[in-house]
């Protein structure tokens, strides 16, 4: 039995929830669903945008806080917010590394997003997956609040130019790419904004670090070396194991 002092659950989505990039396996969501029963708030925190959440989730948890944008937006009672942003001249200094090296980029606004990769990229399958926004120019976002480059002539390069004007790029090896958020921005500074600080948390991958650093009861999902020493919990990255996971939670003694 897990003696717990949070009744707040925080979810990463893919790789944590999700491991097609479309659906959330049904026994997961029986778990989540008897977590919710007993009384745990549930938060889902994600790299993509809160747009690109609600097609995963169904429909599924309504009352949900959503985190999207590695904490660049969130939702609270269905309005959705951007909490951080590029400044437009940092920006511009970002855009100008990423054309040095031939780059090709997916950029989240609140609601719409610009895209200039191939047609072919498997991040194309998680962006606006309920055709709920529109595709347009960079220039016409009112507001960028993640940038992910998607291609590069020489990737690593890129990312070490990036540091050295300030950015702080997360890479994710499954994937190639590499994922800007505006200044300092996190899951967990996204969190403590909302005033959550006592909480158990999920999650997979580097942008997950702080989440599960700062959670009362934090659970890696798969074997992400970057997270080595941070979980309490390590689970396989299978449907069943993170449903047994969360089930574990909604019986979990309250201290």
């Amino acid at each position: 039995m897990i003696n717990l002092r949070a009744r707040t659950l925080v979810l990463d989505i893919d790789g944590t929830l999700c491991f097609d990039g479309r659906t959330i396996d049904a026994r997961i969501l029986t778990a989540l669903q008897d977590c919710e029963r007993a009384g745990h708030a549930l938060v889902f925190a994600s790299a993509r945008p809160v747009r690109d959440l609600l097609p995963v989730l169904g429909g599924a948890f309504p009352d949900a806080t959503l985190i999207g944008g590695n904490g660049s937006l969130v939702s609270v009672d269905g309005q959705v917010r951007a909490r951080a942003a590029f400044d437009p001249d940092a920006l511009a200094r970002l855009t100008d590394v990423v054309a040095r090296f031939e780059g090709t980029y997916l950029a989240d606004g609140p609601w719409d997003y610009a895209y200039t990769g191939p047609a072919g990229h498997p991040i194309l399958g998680r962006v606006d997956q309920g055709v709920l926004a529109a595709r347009v120019g960079l220039a016409e976002l009112p507001q960028v609040v993640k940038f992910l480059v998607v291609g590069a002539t020489d990737l690593a390069a890129l990312a070490d130019a990036a540091r050295t004007l300030g950015f702080t790029p997360n890479h994710h090896l499954d994937e190639a790419i590499l994922d800007f958020a505006p200044g300092t921005t996190t899951k967990w500074s996204a969190l403590r904004d909302l005033g959550i600080t006592e909480y158990a948390a999920f999650g997979n991958d580097i942008n997950d670090l702080d989440l599960l650093r700062n959670a009362r009861h934090a659970v890696r999902v798969g074997a992400h070396p970057g997270l080595d020493g941070i979980a309490h919990v390590t689970v396989p990255a299978e449907p069943a194991e993170v449903a047994a996971e969360i089930a574990r939670l909604a019986v979990a003694t309250t201290v």
